[in-house]
């Protein structure tokens, strides 16, 4: 299972939309926030309460998230290395650009994987294990 979150803040659409054309081949949950972006095939939900986030967490093969700093505690408190994705003031997701720099922080010290522009995250998720029972040329890759 792949599972997806955004917070609780500001939407995070160019995430979300950089989810839109991917084919994983397993289960997708996404925790939007106040987004309205749905993605087909997924289970998609505005919020979660803690405890369910923290499930949500430990079930996944892989984790993609925006690069707060209570999610990422959260993510690698659970043992994983969470994709980031940093939210950027110039699209008015965030007010400034600190998730830039909290980002690039934790990737130089090895405990996220960084992905400054949404548009390359299907190239980070090829770099991935396929799941189990899922055909590795489906993973990762995009719609035609």
């Amino acid at each position: 299972m792949i599972f997806v979150t955004v917070g609780t803040s500001e939407p995070f659409d160019r995430l979300l939309r950089a989810l839109e054309p991917l084919e994983t081949g397993e289960e997708l949950v996404v925790q939007r926030g106040v987004s309205t972006v749905d993605l087909p095939g997924a289970t998609c939900v505005d919020f979660l309460p803690f405890p369910e986030l923290v499930l949500h967490l430990q079930r996944a093969r892989v984790v993609v998230m925006h690069a707060g700093a209570g999610s990422v505690i959260a993510a690698l408190a659970n043992g994983k290395q969470p994709i980031v994705v940093p939210r950027l003031r110039v699209h008015r997701e965030a007010v400034d650009d600190h998730q830039v720099a909290f980002g690039r922080r934790l990737h130089e010290a090895g405990l996220v994987r960084l992905v400054e522009d949404p548009a390359d995250l299907a190239s980070e998720l090829q770099k991935l294990p396929p799941a189990a029972g899922v055909q590795e040329e489906g993973v990762g890759t995009l719609a035609a």
